[in-house]
């Protein structure tokens, strides 16, 4: 028999359903996992027999092969050990075959059964939300999933152990609350710049039009001064901005406790930066 668990790819900020088949099998002891992963998908062997083993688990002696498909697209993160698990799991009877039906998991495995925190929970929420999933994603990430929609059951487990005593009815989990960015450091405001009007000018008829702008002058004419003042007096983000920022922000694994960021973001390299430092700031 086959055990199936969904999760997802991603492309961008874009998350692509995978199937993740585990097949227990007669044969000689063996673990494969197939399906263009990459080292750290590869890896996720030993982390989940390890995390079994914490759990009160042992993989049985047979032959395992997890496939995760579609087969042709490259599959890169640490986010597919929890599926894995919940799918060994199921299908050696430590959990509900069926318990697993109508969610999208993501999860990485610490060694002693603990999940951990991964990248790009808020992209994956939104996409299992318009497939009519739930989600089922580490502690640490629940509240960013919260976002995702109010109505989608979310379960933000710590550990293998309290996931599987829920979903055998030992342990009830509630759903975790959405929380927003607390305000870090007061900005720098454009009201404490003295003179340089048409500098002025020019920056708030570019944040009022969207406009691009250009800083030419000489140093100490006030070039970074200025820009750094800039987005006191964007337009603040709205409910739409908010999610694609931090739609990026989580891919990029930039999201703190999982709380939504609600300012622009904002970046200031150093004039002496190489243009390959720049891209990559």
């Amino acid at each position: 028999m086959i055990q199936r668990v969904a999760t997802v790819a991603f492309e961008g900020v874009d998350a692509r359903p995978v199937d993740v088949q585990v097949h227990v099998a007669a044969g000689l002891p063996a673990f494969t996992i197939v399906g263009l992963p990459d080292k750290a998908v590869s890896e996720a062997r030993e982390r989940v027999r390890a995390a079994l083993i914490a759990s009160g688990l042992a993989l049985p002696a047979r032959r395992i092969t997890v496939n995760l498909a579609p087969a042709d697209l490259p599959k890169e993160g640490s986010h597919y050990d929890l599926p894995i698990a919940l799918g060994l799991m199921a299908a050696i009877g430590a959990i509900p075959s069926d318990a697993l039906g109508g969610f999208t998991v993501v999860g990485e495995l610490a060694l002693d059964g603990a999940i951990a925190a991964v990248a790009g929970v808020l992209p994956a929420a939104i996409g299992a939300n318009a497939r009519g999933h739930g989600l089922i994603c580490p502690a640490a990430c629940g509240a960013e999933a919260a976002w995702a929609s109010p109505d989608m059951e979310i379960l933000a487990p710590q550990s293998l152990i309290q996931l599987a005593n829920h979903m055998t009815g030992r342990q009830v989990m509630g759903r975790p609350e959405p929380k927003m960015k607390a305000p870090g450091e007061a900005m720098l405001d454009l009201k404490d710049v003295k003179g340089q009007e048409t500098a002025k000018r020019a920056l708030e008829v570019a944040a009022a039009g969207g406009h691009n702008l250009l800083f030419i002058g000489p140093p100490g004419a006030g070039k970074s001064m200025l820009a750094q003042r800039l987005p006191s007096i964007l337009p603040s983000l709205s409910p739409a901005e908010m999610l694609d920022v931090s739609m990026i922000a989580s891919v990029a694994g930039s999201i703190e406790d999982g709380a939504l960021m609600d300012r622009r973001p904002f970046r200031a390299p150093h004039h002496s930066a190489s243009m390959a430092a720049r891209r990559m700031g």
